[in-house]
């Protein structure tokens, strides 16, 4: 029986790439022929107190390595609390000849004496294709691309940022699907209310909210969502009507296609990625810090009396393409594939 061990980062704020990863390896659980097992790793202690003197000492290097294997351990204690997936996890980077290892292209370089270095197989997870520089180390970077069996992808831009940065690995490029609990976006009352999460571009939030002080109804609230559970944003999301998208260079920004099955119209960045989903009437892209754009389309929808309606159609067709049934339809072509190395 194989073994499909994904690496994962031990971040406690909310990070979809941590909740796919747990889904994946929830269902692969589910197969008879496979197990899945989840490591955390996060900074070792002592790598943090070299990086804090080094700061105090304005020690500074331009030469960007990323995390080395000295510079990790093991997060034995971390379960990620902002959504429950059953998962089971491995308490240590020991890894047998015949398991498959799936990295994260934020640790892909670690691939290099974690994985070819001991003749382990693996894969690399890309969820953002403006990640794939983990380090400036090229040499090392095309050895562990070079010599992964597959590339995991989710977006069309992930595809092509992968084909840019490693033309020679577009051949292993295997397209996964991800889910998205569309039941639990499913009903509630509609309330004048603007939702966003300010995460990734904090200062444009900030500024569209200035902007609108003088200019937004006294008829609308808007609710910042930050550090909150998914049950809880979700929640906010059903009694919503508008969501703002401040995604910033990304593989897929999951909050706006939540957002969009829940119901909301979405305004704002597209992440890149997200091109392939903005399309009228339920998304309206906003170029990238045209904060008074995005005021002003923000304003204009809030003067309208839109019937929810007309977002039927395009919302059941992202629900079904962000289905549970293409996912694991998805995952068994990958342990197909897998299962032939």
């Amino acid at each position: 029986m194989k073994n499909i061990i994904f690496l994962s980062s031990a971040d406690k704020k909310p990070f979809g790439g941590n909740k796919i990863i747990y889904q994946f390896s929830n269902y692969i659980n589910s197969q008879r022929q496979f197990t899945s097992q989840v490591v955390h790793i996060k900074k070792s202690k002592m790598s943090k107190t070299l990086s804090s003197i080094k700061k105090k000492l304005r020690i500074e290097s331009n030469n960007f390595t990323g995390w080395s294997i000295k510079d990790i351990e093991v997060a034995k204690n971390f379960h990620d609390k902002w959504f429950h997936i059953d998962i089971s996890k491995k308490d240590d980077l020991n890894f047998k000849k015949e398991d498959f290892v799936v990295i994260p292209e934020i640790f892909a370089h670690l691939a290099k004496d974690l994985l070819i270095n001991r003749g382990v197989k693996f894969g690399i997870f890309v969820q953002n294709g403006y990640s794939i520089f983990s380090t400036n180390n090229r040499k090392v970077l095309e050895e562990v691309y070079t010599k992964s069996k597959m590339i995991l992808s989710y977006s069309k831009d992930i595809d092509d940022c992968i084909s840019m940065a490693f033309p020679e690995c577009k051949n292993k490029i295997v397209k996964v699907q991800v889910a998205i609990k569309s039941n639990k976006l499913q009903g509630g009352v509609k309330k004048n209310v603007i939702t966003l999460m300010p995460r990734k571009l904090g200062w444009h939030a900030e500024q569209v909210q200035l902007f609108l002080n003088k200019h937004l109804s006294k008829k609308w609230k808007i609710i910042v969502i930050n550090n909150l559970n998914e049950n809880k944003t979700f929640n906010i999301l059903k009694l919503s009507k508008i969501f703002l998208s401040f995604s910033s260079s990304e593989g897929l920004g999951l909050p706006p296609i939540e957002a969009a099955i829940a119901g909301n119209k979405i305004i704002g960045y597209t992440g890149e990625s997200g091109k392939q989903w903005w399309k009228k009437p339920i998304f309206t892209e906003i170029y990238s810090g045209d904060i008074k754009s995005y005021c002003r389309e923000i304003l204009k929808f809030t003067k309208k009396n839109i019937n929810p309606k007309i977002f039927k159609k395009q919302r059941q067709k992202l629900i079904k393409e962000f289905s549970e049934k293409n996912q694991n339809y998805s995952i068994l072509k990958m342990l197909k594939k897998i299962k032939e190395l």
